[in-house]
């Protein structure tokens, strides 16, 4: 065991491995981007450890949640500065597919998601085996933020489109949920994954335009890596290749 792992029960075993992992990509007195969801929250702790033994590091928090957490353990937090680029985002997903195209935003962020990722050099992923699929759309709908005024305008555009979308509550039945920018949440299920790359692009670019929509939790070619936890502790890397055909995979590194 590293000596900056910490400890964790077995059923996070595997978000503790990456995790632990995705600390020593971290160039010490950097500023990084803090993602949001379970694997991020997992990263943040063990970034917390680091930082109580003496590392230096700022974070750019994706949500109030993780920018609590982050606080709560010691960590230097700051925002967005003009001409000062994030050395890396360290963030989840819900979807990870072979050419390192992503589904994410179950966790409610994906528009700040976006943002800090935009900024940052790097996008470095961390998920279970159990979100990797063979093709977008498998198992999770595509979440789409929009202006709230906008709903009527928005769901007739999107039916057309093949996607049968849900507006997001915290319980059935209960009030719509509402993101950190003050927006609704259509979580938007496909006919059919998206078997190519292409087609994810085509579906994207469609959803964009219409008006009312802020984004969607489709992240296309923006991962630098994903590190990929296994229940027996086991880490695999995946890496984006810099030019490739559309449809080719991401190339597996070595596991642990």
């Amino acid at each position: 065991m590293k000596d900056h792992q910490v400890v964790a029960h077995p059923p996070d075993l595997a978000l503790l491995a990456i995790a632990t992992d995705a600390l020593d990509l971290v160039p010490e007195g950097s500023t990084i981007g803090l993602g949001t969801g379970r694997a991020a929250s997992v990263f943040i702790a063990a970034l917390g450890a680091r930082v109580r033994e003496g590392f230096k590091i700022t974070g750019v928090p994706t949500s109030e949640a993780s920018e609590r957490q982050a606080r709560a353990l010691g960590i230097e937090i700051d925002v967005l500065r003009e001409g000062r680029p994030l050395e890396m985002i360290i963030d989840g997903a819900d979807e990870v597919a072979p050419s390192l195209d992503l589904i994410k935003g179950r966790g409610g962020a994906v528009v700040r998601e976006r943002i800090v990722a935009a900024a940052s050099r790097r996008q470095v992923i961390l998920v279970g085996s159990d979100k990797l699929v063979t093709a977008l759309g498998e198992r999770e709908p595509i979440p789409v933020e929009i202006i709230p005024m906008s709903m009527g305008l928005v769901l007739g555009r999107l039916k057309p489109l093949g996607l049968t979308p849900t507006l997001r509550r915290a319980s059935p039945g209960g009030p719509p949920t509402m993101t950190q920018n003050g927006n609704l949440t259509l979580d938007c299920a496909l006919s059919a994954p998206l078997a190519t790359r292409q087609e994810a692009r085509r579906i994207e670019s469609a959803i964009l335009e219409i008006p009312g929509v802020v984004d969607t939790g489709l992240f296309l070619g923006t991962a630098e890596r994903v590190l990929v936890g296994y229940p027996d502790g086991k880490v695999q890397v995946l890496t984006a290749v810099s030019t490739h055909p559309a449809d080719a995979p991401a190339t597996p590194g070595p596991g642990r």
